[in-house]
């Protein structure tokens, strides 16, 4: 597993400091470090690995609430589940057959076939109210508890059945022609789980198995870590709305939806605060309706060079650190917290997360950095994707020291993965990361990797549960 402390819209910008996006959240936290004003240490960059840890120490899980349980799927069991009853409950049929004693079949075969008399029939979701005795059988189907006096089934096709039924002969008896060991096609009780036993510990995500064993145990309701509220905002007066007419240089708001999409995919909730304008009042009027999120993640007016509305009414409201974080793409990049309003939210103080305005700079960035935190407050284990080395088909280029993620399409043939660059690399270029199922790294320290070469590469495509 790769974390990034292990190493490893759009503006029109020329460059890609000039980026112009961001999004903020709120949740449980420690308060950041911070400096006031506005702080790009361009010759001083953060590390990657700085940064994440910066962040991350701000976050950790989010309250408890309890939850129907298909309302929980995606989400963290926030207590261990112990198990009620035993699961079966009863001894059950493994097959469609006869119930029988052992003893009774000992020595069977086709040519020396035990004849046993058939006293009932007993189908699942049904308990016979018969017992088997000497020389008898119950015929039985999958899934039926196993009748008092049995202590094995006998498939049918170890019978005579088949025969007596195409020859129109009564089932009142039957011919048994296997000699199988006590305890054949029979589940025991408890044979899943036993009463009282630890089922689901704490921490474990509820996926479909889990669902369905939750349902198996009789529960109707489970608790489970509350999934992070984390409103999206984008900033700029470039900035058009879906539907709208484009004019005067105008471009979509396409990072709401792409950073909505992105908390989705990570588990949390999103709220889509819409386009906040390259004013004073509007980004106050914003700013208001973030009261409620555990984060605030917002796009755009972060790096040197931006229009300085939004800066300096981020700083106004809370302690933010406005970074260089030596990456590419999404080298600028803002934290820290705003704080509470006590008359319309909680007072809590909420993190903010600002990430650039290139539509490739705010999704590698909220890979980076706000989705762990998200993956925090949610109560997961895992926290980074899962990494693989590769090989590269064309190379990567590091022209001022920073490290590169690469937007590749990477293929796995006889055994060796294979990293495509997916074209272009600008930051600008969304459809680059649309074609990308991964990010090939290539180090601070290297001026390049070229085609042929092995590279670190973290696959976007594989939940960070995947353990490979």
């Amino acid at each position: 597993m790769q974390n990034p402390q292990q190493g490893h819209h759009e503006r029109n910008e020329r460059h890609e400091h000039n980026d112009r996006h961001g999004h903020g959240s709120h949740g449980r936290h420690h308060e950041p470090p911070h400096d006031h004003g506005h702080r790009h240490v361009d010759e001083d960059m953060l590390s990657v690995e700085e940064a994440y840890r910066q962040i991350m120490a701000c976050f950790s899980p989010l309250e408890v609430e309890e939850k129907p349980i298909l309302d929980c799927l995606g989400q963290t069991l926030a207590v261990d589940v112990h198990s009620p009853l035993a699961l079966p409950p009863l001894a059950n049929s493994g097959m469609d057959g006869y119930a029988v004693r052992r003893e009774d079949i000992a020595g069977a075969s086709e040519a020396s076939p035990r004849n046993l008399t058939v006293i009932g029939l007993v189908a699942a979701g049904q308990v016979s109210d018969q017992t088997v005795t000497s020389g008898t059988a119950i015929r039985i189907m999958t899934g039926a508890p196993v009748p008092s006096g049995a202590d094995t089934v006998v498939p049918f096709e170890e019978t005579d059945e088949i025969s007596r039924r195409s020859s129109g002969r009564p089932l009142t008896d039957i011919d048994i022609q296997a000699d199988l060991p006590f305890g054949c096609n029979v589940r025991p009780a408890g044979e899943d789980v036993q009463t009282g036993q630890l089922v689901l510990d704490a921490g474990t995500l509820i996926r479909p198995a889990e669902m369905g064993v939750l349902a198996s145990l009789g529960l109707q309701r489970v608790r489970v870590i509350r999934r992070p509220l984390v409103s999206v905002l984008s900033t700029g007066d470039e900035l058009a709305t879906l539907g709208e007419e484009l004019a005067g240089g105008k471009i979509y708001d396409s990072n709401s939806f792409g950073v909505a999409a992105s908390v989705a995919a990570a588990g949390g909730v999103p709220r889509v605060l819409g386009i906040a304008r390259d004013n004073l009042e509007d980004m106050h009027r914003k700013l208001e309706e973030v009261a409620g999120s555990d984060l605030l993640v917002t796009s755009a007016g972060v790096s040197k060079g931006d229009y300085d509305v939004v800066k300096d009414v981020l700083t106004e409201r809370g302690d933010i650190n406005f970074w260089s974080v030596r990456m590419r793409p999404a080298k600028p990049l803002a934290f820290g917290m705003l704080r509470g309003d006590p008359v319309n939210g909680s007072g809590k103080p909420v993190p903010l997360m600002g990430l650039p305005g290139n539509p490739v700079s705010a999704m590698v960035a909220f890979e980076m950095f706000a989705r762990p935190a998200i993956r925090t407050m949610l109560g997961r284990r895992q926290l980074a994707r899962p990494t693989v080395e590769g090989v590269l088909t064309a190379p990567i280029y590091n022209s001022d020291g920073r490290r590169v993620y690469a937007r590749v399409e990477v293929e796995k043939r006889d055994g060796t993965y294979y990293a495509n660059p997916t074209g272009p690399q600008g930051s600008n270029i969304l459809t680059s990361m649309s074609r990308a199922n991964a990010l090939a790294i290539c180090p601070e320290d290297l001026p390049a990797k070229q085609a042929g070469e092995t590279v670190q590469i973290i696959m976007l495509d594989w939940n960070e549960e995947v353990n490979i």
